[in-house]
């Protein structure tokens, strides 16, 4: 059954930084402004109603210092309280007391049904409640806030005293149009702060995104050749990218740059040797007597010599040259493979190879330039090596936030290279001993490697074996 629909569906791609960033700092803003929001009116609202509560307070204590009793315990109060509302009925405001032989309302409670109380407090004894069902005025359904106190009157003498409490309500509309006024404003005002938060974040993540994108430029303008790499101005943040960049961009060009003299120089080479031929062979046919023997001579010659180009020239280009992001190859496995091969190779001679290989220690780079490495190393030290050799791997110096670099070393028994003669030894075509069989590039191919990986060699004398020691230093890596 064929399928349809599948080239409708796109594969998801993942949000730019940029809405990532904006998408996470509007939530994280919107969140804290509700809180905030939600903290503030309850903050206010706890605030007006202890407000509420110290005001009706000092409306009772108001009364309590201008109402008296006769001798019968009927109450005298003030002809006007201490707010002009307690006078108007349904106002809003309204005042009782509470005596064992009576009770008093002042004149706004007439009309208005209130809630109903239910008995004396003890002696300093404060209660606050709130809202308490009324009946307005008019009829309707309403809501107070009261407050009570608990007091003693004894101004003739302890025989006189008796026990009465004071209660003052308030409409519970009035708190409300507070809470009310003040969350408009609230959240007025906390709208208008998020706003201007909100266009201040986009202004401040363009700005701090500016770098990354003056390096997403200067990218597509190494893309279209306008420069030859990344800039070294950019925050530190970005160096390790920038940085991984232009050694990518060397790395390559210098690849590039190596297969294109590696065939030149192959090209080259081989035109002396084919020249050669061609005239022995010119003129050879011109006198009609070939020589046969001084042809096949100066053939097998410079047949011997295309070789050893061919071979150099080969053995160069294989090595790829120094590649980044390599993954890590072991080294000490690496090594005893090349020796197992050595050691049948030079038997006769028993040379026997140590390892001093640290825990770990890892070579980035490319396994044929490894090989190529410690092979002719290795080859070289078995070569001149009367008994021992000594092959050493440790870390190298270490940078931080890259990786540490590596030291090779490897030690012969042997008779050792003079310092005269070190410069000698690394040219290329260039053996030690002339009866000693080989094709004298081994050397320099180490000696390309190395400075390929921008690392450096050493050669010395060995100082535990007495023979030649050659050290190769690599440096720390991305």
């Amino acid at each position: 059954m064929e399928r349809k629909g599948l080239g409708a569906f796109k594969p998801w791609r993942p949000r730019s930084l940029k809405a990532r960033q904006l998408t996470a700092a509007s939530v994280g803003l919107l969140a804290f402004l509700m809180l905030a929001g939600i903290a503030l009116d309850r903050a206010f609202a706890e605030t007006a109603a202890n407000n509420l509560r110290q005001r009706l307070k000092s409306y009772a204590m108001a009364y309590a210092d201008n109402i008296d009793f006769g001798r019968d315990g009927s109450l005298y109060t003030p002809e006007l309280g201490p707010d002009p509302r307690f006078h108007r009925p349904g106002s809003g405001l309204y005042a009782e007391v509470v005596m064992p032989n009576g009770h008093w309302a002042s004149l706004s409670a007439e009309g208005p049904l209130l809630p109903e109380v239910a008995g004396q407090l003890g002696p300093r004894q404060e209660r606050f409640d709130g809202p308490l069902v009324m009946t307005q005025i008019d009829g309707g359904p309403g809501e107070v806030y009261r407050y009570g106190i608990g007091l003693v009157w004894a101004e003739r003498g302890p025989d006189s005293e008796f026990p009465y409490t004071i209660f003052v309500m308030e409409d519970a509309q009035t708190l409300a149009a507070q809470v009310r006024v003040f969350r408009a404003a609230l959240w007025v005002y906390l709208g208008g702060a998020g706003l201007i938060l909100l266009l201040l974040q986009v202004v401040v993540l363009n700005w701090s995104l500016r770098p990354l994108q003056r390096v997403i430029a200067e990218l597509v303008r190494v893309q279209r050749g306008q420069l030859q790499r990344m800039s070294e101005r950019h925050p530190r943040e970005l160096e390790p990218l920038t940085g991984s960049i232009n050694a990518l961009i060397d790395s390559e060009r210098e690849h590039l740059e190596r297969q294109r003299n590696t065939l030149a120089d192959l090209a080259h080479s081989l035109k002396t040797p084919l020249a050669v031929l061609r005239t022995q062979l010119d003129s050879g046919a011109s006198d009609g007597q070939p020589r046969e023997e001084g042809l096949r001579a100066e053939v097998d010659a410079q047949l011997k010599r295309m070789n050893d180009l061919v071979s150099y020239q080969l053995a160069r280009a294989a090595s790829g040259g120094h590649k980044l992001f390599s993954a890590p190859v072991p080294i000490e496995s690496t090594a005893e493979e090349i020796v197992r091969g050595l050691e049948k190779v030079y038997a006769s001679r028993n040379v026997l190879c140590e390892f001093d290989i640290a825990a770990g220690v890892q070579f980035y780079g490319e396994p044929g330039d490894l090989q190529e490495l410690l092979g002719n190393l290795l080859e070289n030290a078995f070569k001149w090596a009367q008994h021992r050799v000594l092959f050493t791997a440790r870390p190298g110096p270490a940078t931080p936030n890259r990786r540490a670099g590596l030291l090779l070393a490897v030690d012969d028994d042997g008779p050792g290279i003079p310092p005269e003669g070190v410069a000698r030894v690394l040219q290329r075509g260039v053996r030690g001993d002339e009866r000693v069989q080989g094709h004298g590039i081994g050397l320099s191919i180490v000696q390309d490697l190395v400075r390929d990986y921008r690392g450096e060699l050493q050669v010395m004398r060995s100082p535990e074996l007495g023979g030649a020691r050659f050290e190769v230093t690599l440096p720390p890596g991305l």
